[in-house]
């Protein structure tokens, strides 16, 4: 089989929907070609794809092609070379950036207590019945117990622009408890233990991977100490008793049992909507 000249390879035709001008860059496939002559929309006309042109700067480089190859074709003198130049048009852009992520731990945390909820049994001829649920009493302290407590971590990883960013915020927001209602949660509830981030590439469109990481404790409500009631704390103030000394004349002992509890605030509050997420 013979093989049939379509066309020379130094011009290759065109015919564009709109109107060219002479020197319009013009991309075609894999290859870029130039326009040798004006060209009106719906006419034949031809494009250089090789030869030696002085492009503006913007050709190219910042123009959104892509360099795929530079080849020298041959010299033309001493001090000229024909270079042969090949640019890829980009793919069109695609919004590439992940899904937001959530995790969560529910291992809980420990905590120091003195009081139980109950009494279940005691046993001895010292043991007295009202202590009042004194945990670890050795006649002069009450000494507790460490126990672990419901505490909900999770962490939401979101991907943010610079305008998004709030660094600021991160920082004055660690430490502190939430005066809102937040993810859900009423407030007093979640204890923000901070933000980290990372960002890959330098674009203008790249975005921040930013992971928050946070704890929930539950707000309570009728809780009591002995013979103390109607007791209520949010999740993240913290409950201590007073102990008094009395004696238990059943038992013939000397005992301490809670006179008093104390609800302390040991944390800041703040409003969590200034997070942003």
């Amino acid at each position: 089989m013979n093989a049939v000249l379509i066309q020379t390879g130094c011009a290759i035709d065109f015919t564009p929907i709109a109107d060219v001008a002479a020197g319009d860059v013009v991309v075609q496939g894999e290859l870029v070609g130039v326009v040798q002559r004006p060209i009106s929309a719906g006419a034949l006309g031809s494009l250089a794809v090789e030869g030696v042109f002085e492009f503006p700067k913007a050709v190219g480089a910042g123009s959104g092609l892509i360099r795929r190859s530079v080849e020298i074709s041959e010299r033309l003198a001493n001090d000229a070379w024909k270079v042969i130049v090949r640019y890829d048009a980009p793919q069109p852009y695609e919004d590439t950036t992940p899904q937001s992520v959530f995790s969560f731990d529910s291992t809980g945390g420990t905590q120091h207590i003195t009081q139980s909820l109950q009494t279940v049994a005691q046993y001895g001829p010292a043991a007295s019945t009202l202590l009042g649920g004194a945990i670890g009493y050795d006649g002069e302290n009450v000494a507790g117990v460490d126990i672990t407590v419901p505490v909900w971590n999770w962490q939401e990883t979101h991907y943010l622009t610079d305008a998004q960013l709030n660094t600021p915020a991160y920082y004055a927001l660690t430490g502190l408890v939430n005066s809102d209602n937040f993810g859900g949660y009423q407030p007093g509830e979640v204890l923000f233990l901070g933000a980290s981030g990372q960002k890959r590439g330098e674009n203008s469109s790249s975005k921040w991977e930013v992971t928050f990481k946070f704890a929930a404790s539950p707000n309570q409500t009728n809780i009591s100490v002995g013979t103390i009631s109607g007791i209520s704390k949010n999740g993240w103030e913290y409950l201590w008793v007073q102990y008094g000394e009395d004696v238990d004349n059943t038992a013939k002992v000397r005992i301490k049992k809670p006179i008093a509890v104390y609800i302390e605030q040991v944390y800041d509050d703040a409003p969590f909507s200034i997070l942003g997420i």
